[in-house]
């Protein structure tokens, strides 16, 4: 399959919502404790704000959106850490038509040579832990545990 990662435009955005919703859905899924059903789960002026970041990126697939990735650029500066430039993904999803497909590598791919390109050292994110497929591909990535978020209900 022929993916393309590009930076997103504004005709992207109701492609994004759709997929951005289907996230949501599974989240509601796993911990409707938490996680509610949402109009819009991405607002429009964050979804624009990202675009003249150029922190917004798409994958497409014969010319279709089959995936989105949003990203920040993190400085991390303090006396008790090693200062560092990363990547952080924010949000990452793929459409349920073309999960399983290589999109997600295809992302991981073009964020090494972003990472080479803006000299960052290095690239996270946070995944839920009940999501052991997305799990299973940052591991198969060389994504490795940083840490580990915990909760007392």
């Amino acid at each position: 399959m022929d993916i393309h990662i590009r930076n997103a435009t504004i005709d992207d955005y109701q492609t994004a919502e759709a997929i951005m919703r289907q996230v949501q859905q599974l989240h509601i899924d796993w911990r409707p404790d938490i996680y509610r059903h949402s109009e819009i789960v991405l607002p429009a002026d964050i979804y624009e704000q990202a675009l003249r970041d150029r922190t917004f990126f798409v994958a497409e697939c014969g010319g279709h959106v089959a995936g989105i990735m949003m990203i920040l650029y993190r400085h991390i500066e303090s006396t008790n850490q090693v200062t560092r430039d990363v990547i952080f993904i924010d949000s990452m999803a793929v459409d349920e038509q073309y999960r399983g497909k290589g999109i997600g590598h295809a992302f991981f791919d073009f964020l090494k040579e972003l990472k080479r390109q803006k000299g960052c050292d290095g690239i996270e994110l946070q995944v839920n832990a009940r999501n052991k497929a997305a799990y299973q591909m940052y591991v198969n990535c060389g994504f490795t545990e940083k840490s580990i978020n915990m909760e007392l209900l």
